[in-house]
């Protein structure tokens, strides 16, 4: 099930490491609390040509919330820097198996570049099966990129509010049951606990098997309809800080499901402003 939009298995990517538009990134972020620097890890091995990208530095960086979509401009002007543009086929990996690399693809996405993979099991299946990897910097040359930015595909909180209230698009939070449910305190500090009213949960876990791997697309969709997500309406997904709702999305959009959107503010907003009315307990 190999889809260069989508999600590409290891021994594709391998197929294709001679390409001359293929275009690499490692796109690994890891929570505070883990204490691991992914930057220190891409220095140290990555996959033969790939670039690194900062999930934390190629943000909007006027906001005071963590990681959300950069301008237009600097998106294009970072592309730019690491040599990737138009015409480039691109492959996200992420350290974990398949966690931070979707936020990736739908920056490229949002961007308007469809021609984004997120590659199945990461870096950490590349390794288990023995393939290369490299700790030189990859070879740069510029490449124009033309950025048509997609406003359905991200939502602030004004938007999530009234669908909220309305009943549509449906919100599906990724996090886990426990935060979904408000009975396990959220790791930034100064979040109350719980979920926006009227959101469905589908922890992103549920859509992976145990070596990182996305689950099959029949498997993907029972997990929403299990959850109570009405796939004839329109979803809107979150997360704690934007990071694992684009697993979600990733997974909509493998089921053939292209009308969901992310709320990139998340509960690191929503769960900060105390006008935001929030529920406690399981959908």
């Amino acid at each position: 099930m190999d889809d260069p939009t989508t999600l590409v298995s290891t021994d594709w990517l391998a197929a294709h490491m001679r390409d001359p538009d293929l275009r690499i990134i490692d796109a690994s972020w890891y929570m505070a609390s883990e204490g691991r620097d992914p930057k220190a890890e891409y220095d140290a091995a990555h996959i033969p040509g790939a670039r690194f990208f900062d999930i934390d530095e190629i943000s909007d960086a006027r906001s005071s919330l963590p990681h959300m979509a950069p301008s237009t401009e600097k998106f294009m002007s970072r592309m730019r820097a690491m040599g990737v543009g138009d015409g480039h086929q691109v492959v996200v990996y992420d350290g974990e198996g398949v966690f931070s690399a979707p936020r990736v693809w739908w920056l490229f996405r949002l961007m308007g570049q469809m021609n984004v993979a997120v590659l199945d099991g990461g870096l950490k299946k590349w390794v288990a099966e023995g393939r290369a990897v490299e700790d030189l910097p990859p070879v740069i040359r510029d490449r124009h990129m033309m950025v048509r930015f997609q406003n359905q595909m991200v939502k602030d909180a004004t938007q999530v509010a009234a669908a909220s209230k309305l009943g549509t698009p449906q919100i599906v939070d990724a996090r886990s049951a426990e935060r979904f449910a408000g009975s396990a305190p959220e790791p930034r500090e100064g979040l109350r606990a719980g979920h926006i009213p009227g959101s469905r949960n589908v922890p992103f876990k549920n859509l992976l098997n145990d070596d990182g791997t996305m689950k099959e697309p029949d498997a993907l969709k029972a997990a929403f309809v299990d959850a109570g997500v009405d796939m004839d309406k329109p979803v809107i997904t979150s997360c704690g800080s934007g990071i694992t709702a684009c697993i979600l999305s990733l997974a909509l959009e493998r089921i053939g499901k292209n009308d969901h959107s992310v709320y990139d503010g998340s509960w690191t907003e929503w769960g900060a402003v105390p006008s935001m009315p929030i529920e406690t307990g399981e959908a």
